[in-house]
């Protein structure tokens, strides 16, 4: 019950930029309040009222007054001061804020894009040359010049999985004989959407069939690849299997006895929980999670892929782990876009494609905002023990957001505990993220509806809070009052007993507290109504 008066208490009130023609149509004491504002509330309130003497204008002004008088008296008495409000608010601001601070438009193509890849599967292989984890420019540059010389190579006509195999640094190129792992030459199969860093996938996917990329860099280091191919999507797969991981002649005998009662009809479950060696899976009969290209090595990968009829299960095959033997549960192809909108959604939300967005945003901004960075101060950046300067030496202005400045200590707080990149990268993501702070530090100057959803929920809080106070905890603890009140009121009740109907009795209780408390409210404040203004509104009502 008092959820839902919050909420009716929420949808009467709102702040509004004033207009240029807009005039004040109430003065509550000092306030006044326009127009637009009244007009605003009335019919945002105007699909809720089902009836028309509910639609009256002047009775919805004697209840948005009513309002007003309850909002102004919770402020006066400071109950926006109180911890539990002001903890709330941050929260609220905070999720409100969220949407504000990525580019939608941006979102929904990363969304589309998302979508095509997942429809459609990439085939490449790649050369990595990492760099170190805070790499220093030197550092960045020996490694794109390296790559550079290894990619004329295969301009120049050398196999490519030859001089990965050579070159790599991605050790799974490379065979390595004390653990029997043979290697891949830099081939990485097919593969889809949130399959690899998003660098890498969006590298390519827009890389033509048999053309090298350019190198390209992600924190891994720089990479160059070639797209061997594209594909419809096979969408994902449910399988089980059994492995076998003794790789010698008794594992394959092994895997080939269980195959051979397989063939005599035995079940496959039953097998996988006896044989089976993957003890992650073997107690659900060998059942795995359903997967798509590119997540499994690639024989097993194949394989599952391979197989149409749910039930149906493979011969015996050797990866990397051992001896398996694969059946089918179920397919799943690649479902609308419809279906997966809201999913790949959720999956950009959560990803790191995400700060592309907000990167979209802090362009618009920079366009927008009059920033200024200042050399002298960004001397410091040859400190080798930056991070450990005193903060009282760091009082240099380094940079300046239109009005806001941020000193040099501002930016040694940020990096403190920040070791990833070089210096000079780091006041490049110090300043992106003080441009987005300061945007979202102003959102009620600059996005009216932030303003007006903020308003809403902060008076309403309020309110609520007040209402407690003054009326529902009041009516609840004053037994005598109630009880006083039920008893002037026997007529109306028909004189039945006051334990069997209490519920009501409260409830009307409650509304003469409140009509006692706003008469008081009106007693006491200078309240005063512009009559031609309420003369033009009831006109322009009627009319439509």
């Amino acid at each position: 019950m008092k959820k839902l008066i919050l909420l009716f208490l929420m949808g009467l009130t709102s702040v509004i930029t004033a207009q240029k023609k807009d005039k004040v149509l109430i003065t509550i004491d000092d306030e006044q309040i326009m127009v637009s504002e009244f007009k605003r509330v009335y019919e945002k309130n105007l699909d809720a009222i089902d009836n028309e003497e509910a639609k009256d204008l002047e009775k919805n002004l004697d209840l948005f007054i009513n309002y007003k008088l309850k909002v102004k008296e919770a402020y006066s008495i400071k109950l926006d001061t109180l911890s539990s409000y002001v903890k709330e608010m941050k929260t609220y601001r905070n999720q409100l804020a969220a949407p504000y601070m990525q580019d939608s438009a941006y979102v929904s193509l990363l969304v589309k894009d998302a979508y095509f890849r997942t429809k459609n599967e990439v085939k490449a292989k790649h050369i990595l040359i990492r760099t170190p984890k805070a790499a220093t420019p030197k550092d960045t540059l020996e490694a794109y010049q390296k790559i550079m010389k290894i990619r004329n190579r295969i301009l120049k006509g050398e196999d490519f999985e030859k001089v990965a195999e050579e070159v790599s640094e991605d050790e799974s190129a490379r065979a390595d004989a004390k653990s029997g792992r043979v290697g891949n030459r830099g081939n990485l199969g097919y593969f889809s959407a949130f399959k690899m860093v998003y660098p890498f996938e969006n590298a390519a996917y827009n890389t033509k069939k048999d053309d090298v990329s350019m190198p390209f860099r992600t924190r891994f280091g720089y990479h160059i690849l070639k797209v061997d191919g594209f594909r419809p999507s096979r969408g994902e797969v449910e399988v089980a299997h059994i492995l076998i991981t003794d790789k010698t002649a008794k594992g394959e005998e092994v895997i080939n006895t269980v195959y051979n009662r397989l063939e005599k009809d035995e079940q496959f479950k039953m097998l996988a929980r006896k044989y089976s060696d993957d003890t992650g899976s073997k107690s659900k009969g060998g059942k795995l999670r359903r997967f798509g290209s590119g997540v499994m090595v690639q024989p097993f990968d194949e394989v599952a892929f391979s197989l149409t009829k749910e039930g149906e299960y493979s011969k015996p095959f050797r990866t990397r782990f051992g001896w398996h033997i694969i059946q089918l549960i179920k397919k799943h192809p690649v479902q609308s876009f419809d279906e997966m909108k809201k999913e790949l959604t959720g999956k950009i939300r959560s990803s790191d494609r995400l700060q592309l967005s907000e990167k979209a945003v802090v362009n618009k901004l920079k366009k927008e905002y009059k920033i200024e960075e200042f050399s002298e101060a960004k001397e410091i950046f040859n400190v080798v023990n930056l991070r450990n300067i005193a903060i009282d030496s760091l009082q240099m202005k380094i940079l300046e957001i239109n009005e806001k400045s941020y000193t040099q200590a501002d930016f040694v707080k940020y990096i403190k505990r920040r070791n990833n990149k070089p210096v000079f990268d780091l006041f490049n993501d110090f300043k992106d993220q003080e441009i987005l702070e300061y945007y979202k530090n102003n959102l009620e100057k600059t996005e009216p509806d932030f303003a007006h959803i903020l308003q809403e929920y902060e008076d309403g809080l309020l309110l609520f809070e007040l209402m407690q106070r003054k009326i529902w905890d009041k009516a609840s603890k004053d037994t005598l009052g109630l009880k006083n009140y039920y008893s002037s009121n026997l007529k109306k009740y028909n004189n039945k007993e006051l334990n069997k109907i209490k519920g009501e009795v409260m409830n009307d209780y409650q509304n003469h507290l409140e009509q006692l408390w706003i008469t008081d409210l009106r007693n006491k404040t200078a309240i005063e109504v512009n009559k031609k203004q309420l003369k033009k509104l009831i006109k322009y009502y009627r009319k439509d």
